[in-house]
């Protein structure tokens, strides 16, 4: 089954597809969707949504998979990640994807093995698991991540009727 991993955000939010058959996970493809950052708020959400609309039709996978949100100290700066991330949501659920949430520290700890890693070390563990995505970014890192925790996780979430732990919800 291919996934589809975002990590939103409205400068950019980043995007990665895997394939993942048993326990084998193979990486297709990852990118960047930026916004015009000059335009309105409600522009820099449609490039979002026609940016993951277009990714979907073109790779067609068959679930999708964000982080959940994290506490933010500036309320307006965690306000603007929500608007982001309820697109990054809406869009394969209107596409007919199921889309699965994980807690940061769960995607970290699928990954790397410890839910405290840093940022450097979820993207040397991505690139040693899926050695042929090359130089990505951090957000196509982090995206690839949640994909990953996906993978991992969801025949469980199923099986425990959609949550994990109270941790993953689709």
């Amino acid at each position: 089954m291919k996934i589809l991993g975002i990590d939103p955000g409205l400068v950019k939010t980043g995007w990665g597809i895997l394939e993942a058959e048993d326990n084998r996970l193979t990486y297709i493809a990852s990118g960047l969707i930026k916004p015009n950052s000059n335009q309105e708020m409600a522009q820099r959400l449609q490039e979002i949504d026609e940016g993951l609309q277009k990714i979907i039709t073109e790779f067609d996978p068959g679930c999708a998979a964000i982080e959940e949100t994290f506490v933010n100290k500036n309320p307006a700066s965690a306000l603007k990640l929500g608007l982001a991330r309820g697109v990054a949501m809406a869009c394969p659920a209107r596409l007919g994807l199921r889309v699965g949430e994980y807690p940061a520290n769960l995607v970290k700890k699928s990954v790397v093995g410890a839910g405290k890693a840093s940022k450097d070390q979820v993207g040397v563990m991505i690139k040693t698991l899926l050695p042929a995505c090359g130089d990505l970014s951090e957000d196509e890192a982090d995206a690839l991540a949640v994909a990953i925790t996906h993978a991992h996780h969801r025949e469980s979430a199923l099986k425990f009727g959609g949550k994990l732990s109270g941790a993953i919800r689709g």
